[in-house]
């Protein structure tokens, strides 16, 4: 009778034979846990490119569920129902863990009995960190659950089908009590290309997704603003990638089956808890005060992520002035995020602002950003959530007077974060 495996990995594909092969081959050469008890389970999506039959001879003790049509990266749940580990690692069929991170994935799970997921840092082809737009979401193509957890959730929902399904599960983690943490000490790399997230179906599932999450889990007042935080986020992205019939196509869809399941998915409101677990509003105010009370009046802020909101609310009860947003990607004549100008990054570093303050509560993408900004200005840069500053941040009592930068950057990386 076989052992019980300690971990199982599983992963997705579709038409991407020779890349699953590759992925599975770094997987048994090196990316497992050193004791060797894990399993792979493999949900090919009705590929039609001979996926199936090449990991059945070339991996026979590969655990391959054929499906009859494509399912997406959502298809995994479907090995979470095979899947007999304590520890459950989801992976894409282009990712892999660098060797040790397993060991120590467990080593975390082990001396933290409440952490329900593990998340990795996502190292691309170009020397770029993927990252998760709010702190406490994991990447779904390099994370680690205790399999209780996940199933005790009810693990991924298939609906989704792509785009956002980290969230849906990261906020119902965090809402039964699980803690949902990225390690610094774990590694994954992930092959993808950047045209990857630039596709019809990617904007319409983005749009559509960030949408019926915000309808599932934020309570009414929470709802309105990020429903429109959101929306108009996605439409500007969908314009800037060309791709505006997707996005309007995927705002409909969203806002109407929003409609339904905002009342179905009512019990699942998130807990004022897992609210500032994952959006950070009284942590931001409690810094912007302390900024104020150091004698900071107007700011310009660095980046449009996509947790702005909690920088715009905490600067609006602090009493301090936003003098424009400071984001290349999202500057446009005109354009404006709640009454503030967004315009390009130098531009806004030039206003007569007391300091600048990175509006991103992405680690890896706050920490490159606030790394440029202390090259491009010698305004006081305020970064609160890059993985090496955030703890540098001075108690609010004890806050610099203006003038004096209040953070270090020692690693420098940038974020393919939505």
């Amino acid at each position: 009778m076989a052992a019980t495996p300690q971990v199982s990995f599983i992963l997705a594909t579709y038409n991407r034979r020779e890349i699953t092969l590759d992925t599975l081959r770094r997987l048994f050469s090196a990316g497992g846990p050193s004791s060797g008890s894990f399993e792979v389970v493999v949900v090919d999506n009705a590929s039609t490119d001979g996926t199936a039959g090449a990991i059945g001879s070339q991996y026979p003790q590969v655990t391959l569920l054929p499906e009859a049509r494509n399912l997406g990266s959502c298809a995994k749940a479907l090995g979470v129902d095979r899947a007999a580990g304590q520890y459950i690692v989801f992976l894409d069929d282009d990712s892999c863990p660098h060797p040790g991170s397993i060991d120590r994935m467990i080593e975390h799970f082990e001396a933290n009995p409440r952490l329900g997921a593990a998340g990795f840092r996502v190292h691309l082809p170009d020397g770029r960190e993927e990252c998760s737009a709010l702190p406490n979401v994991f990447v779904g193509c390099g994370v680690g659950f205790r399999a209780e957890a996940l199933r005790e959730v009810g693990g991924l929902d298939r609906a989704f089908f792509m785009q956002a399904e980290e969230y849906d599960l990261s906020f119902r983690l965090i809402n039964s009590g699980w803690q949902v943490v990225t390690m610094d000490d774990l590694h994954v790399d992930h092959l993808k290309t950047a045209c990857a997230r630039r596709s019809s179906r990617t904007v319409y599932y983005d749009t559509r997704n960030n949408l019926l999450v915000a309808a599932r889990y934020l309570p009414d007042w929470l709802y309105a603003e990020c429903r429109r935080d959101w929306a108009q986020r996605y439409g500007w992205l969908a314009r800037g990638d060309g791709r505006w019939g997707s996005y309007l196509l995927g705002s409909v869809t969203g806002r109407l089956l929003g409609v339904a399941q905002r009342s179905r998915h009512a019990s699942r409101r998130l807990r004022p808890e897992a609210i500032e677990t994952l959006f950070r509003f009284d942590e931001v105010e409690r810094r912007m005060r302390g900024l104020a009370s150091g004698g900071v009046r107007r700011v310009v802020f660095a980046d449009l992520g996509k947790n702005v909101l909690t920088f715009h609310r905490a600067a609006e009860k602090a009493g301090v002035s936003v003098l424009a947003v400071g984001d290349d990607r999202f500057a446009a004549t005109e354009r404006r995020y709640r009454g503030v100008p967004v315009i390009p990054l130098r531009d806004a570093l030039h206003l007569s602002a007391d300091a600048a303050v990175i509006s991103n509560t992405s680690p890896v993408h706050a920490e490159q950003r606030s790394a440029e900004l202390l090259r491009a200005t010698t305004l006081p840069v305020h970064c609160w959530f890059g993985r090496e500053t955030a703890a540098q941040e001075p108690e609010m009592e004890s806050m610099p007077p203006i003038g004096v930068a209040d953070n270090t950057v020692a690693e420098e990386a940038t974020a393919a974060s939505r």
